[in-house]
């Protein structure tokens, strides 16, 4: 039986909202005092729960604004749910914007041992790494080059190659497998079914249906931070995703 990696239950996240930049901090704590701030919550996500296991790949599928990011923070632990639970067994590299991570000023070679430390790896283990890393985003000659100074397809080239080529138990790409040329993204899609069946379980966000109903074996939905479907059928959530009558509402 696969080993259960990731469980969520009923996952809500809200945040309050409010006019503090129109106010300013002092009339804001002065109405705050006296109870007469205004203040409402919005829901980013309700009611969210599936359950991955190793080797699973979720395409995780919605309009912008759908909570599809937040989700993926919940997972790399970066923010907690205001309600529900999260369960994460494994360790996680999470690519969830191309610079985080990454100090601007520093060389790729400083920035890849850098991403590197903050996911948690040994100098040792980076060093026997980092000729794999670099080749494999084709940067050997970039690599005194500022990370400032990179393309924006350098820089996600660097990015899925760190997160990829270092062997993590989950792996969570947001919008990444979108960015490149065409050769690269093919070789990345390479380098993904190759990390999945080595066994560590991924979560892509992706605005390609074509991709999500290719590679994975589980398929998200989200619209408006509700949950519409969790299935292990793609095919049939994505072409219920892109039918008339969804487009039309996500117009």
């Amino acid at each position: 039986m696969s080993k259960q990696v990731v469980l969520a239950e009923d996952i809500a996240v809200m945040y309050p909202i409010g006019n503090l930049k129109n106010i300013g901090l002092k009339e804001y704590l002065i109405r705050k005092i006296k109870k007469q701030y205004p203040m409402t919550m919005f829901t980013a996500l309700t009611d969210v729960s599936f359950v991955l296991n190793e080797g699973d790949m979720l395409g995780i599928i919605g309009s912008n604004g759908a909570g599809k990011s937040t989700l993926c923070k919940i997972i790399a632990e970066i923010m907690y749910p205001s309600k529900g639970s999260i369960t994460v067994n494994g360790n996680v590299a999470a690519l969830l914007e191309l610079t985080t991570g990454f100090d601007a000023h520093m060389t790729v070679r400083e920035n890849t041992y850098l991403r590197g430390a903050i996911l948690g790896y040994s100098k040792q283990f980076l060093d026997e790494k980092y000729p794999e890393i670099i080749d494999f985003a084709e940067l050997r000659d970039f690599q005194e080059f500022a990370f400032q100074q990179l393309s924006s397809g350098m820089k996600a080239r660097l990015a899925f190659s760190i997160a990829c080529l270092i062997q993590p138990e989950i792996i969570i790409l947001d919008e990444v497998l979108s960015v490149g040329d065409g050769a690269f993204k093919k070789k990345s899609e390479a380098k993904m079914l190759e990390v999945i069946n080595s066994g560590a379980t991924t979560i892509i966000v992706s605005h390609s249906i074509e991709q999500v109903t290719r590679l994975c074996n589980k398929v998200l939905w989200l619209d408006h931070g509700r949950q519409l479907a969790f299935s292990g059928n793609v095919a049939e959530v994505c072409e219920e995703y892109n039918s008339p009558k969804h487009k039309d509402g996500r117009k």
